[in-house]
């Protein structure tokens, strides 16, 4: 068995959601296309799928783990596991962009793009694999914000305008705190998810300057700009 992954739950979600909030049926067009669009595999780059992979019988007994795991749902739960819940409850916390989030991640598997992680000699393994449990379009998104060309051009950006390499949002220098070993280190971050804009050409504005803990803050959950990070840290007193 092949554990279902963040983004398998949320084309499923997504799908029991257009159904008026019922399970699919295996026989219905819902999930003779969703088990088409799963069955490839894209999701699980590197692992031996068994035959019988995300058939529409599969489809059907996911989606009804997501019914139960709604909240709100008063009858008796099957076993689906925390992480149907946890998808539910993002819907159910901000419908719209789920749903951007569906259509993406449904754009990238139809594009046969996959997801298995990757990393460089400066980058955080441990982070990459967070990225990675979050889904591929978090996955996409980290790797285009680190992009050594990118990131080289808009420090070289920010330095001509007299600006400092410092997190736009909380101000965190790392050259004032760890001296010459964290002078001009900072991390870049997409002020616009992909999920949203699809893809693009990414511009030097597009991206902004923020210390590691900002930019969790800005992935984590609803993606947020550094802007609104910046709001919550003024709000904080």
């Amino acid at each position: 068995m092949v554990d279902w992954l963040f983004d398998e739950l949320v084309l499923a979600a997504d799908a029991v959601i257009a159904n008026k909030g019922y399970g699919l049926r295996a026989s219905s067009d819902a999930a003779k296309q969703l088990s088409a669009l799963l069955s490839a595999g894209t999701l699980h780059p590197g692992i031996d799928l068994p035959d019988d992979f995300r058939t529409p019988n599969s489809i059907q007994r996911k989606s009804y783990d997501l019914v139960t795991g709604a909240s709100g749902y008063t009858g008796v739960p099957t076993r689906g596991g925390k992480l149907a819940g946890i998808v539910m409850a993002e819907f159910a916390a901000d419908p719209a962009g789920m749903k951007a989030k569906a259509e993406a991640i449904r754009t990238v598997l139809l594009q046969g793009a996959a997801t298995a992680p990757e990393s460089g000699p400066d980058e955080d393994p441990d982070e990459e694999i967070a990225a990675h449990e979050g889904g591929i379009i978090e996955v996409l998104a980290k790797r285009r914000e680190r992009d050594r060309g990118l990131r080289k051009k808009k420090l070289a950006a920010v330095n001509k305008a007299g600006g400092a390499i410092a997190c736009e949002a909380c101000g965190f220098d790392f050259g004032k705190v760890y001296g010459d070993r964290g002078a001009g280190y900072i991390e870049v971050h997409h002020v616009n998810p992909l999920h949203v804009t699809g893809a693009t050409v990414t511009s030097l504005d597009d991206l902004a300057l923020v210390c590691a803990n900002c930019h969790r803050m800005c992935h984590r959950g609803k993606w947020i700009t550094p802007a609104e990070v910046a709001g919550i840290i003024s709000a904080q007193g």
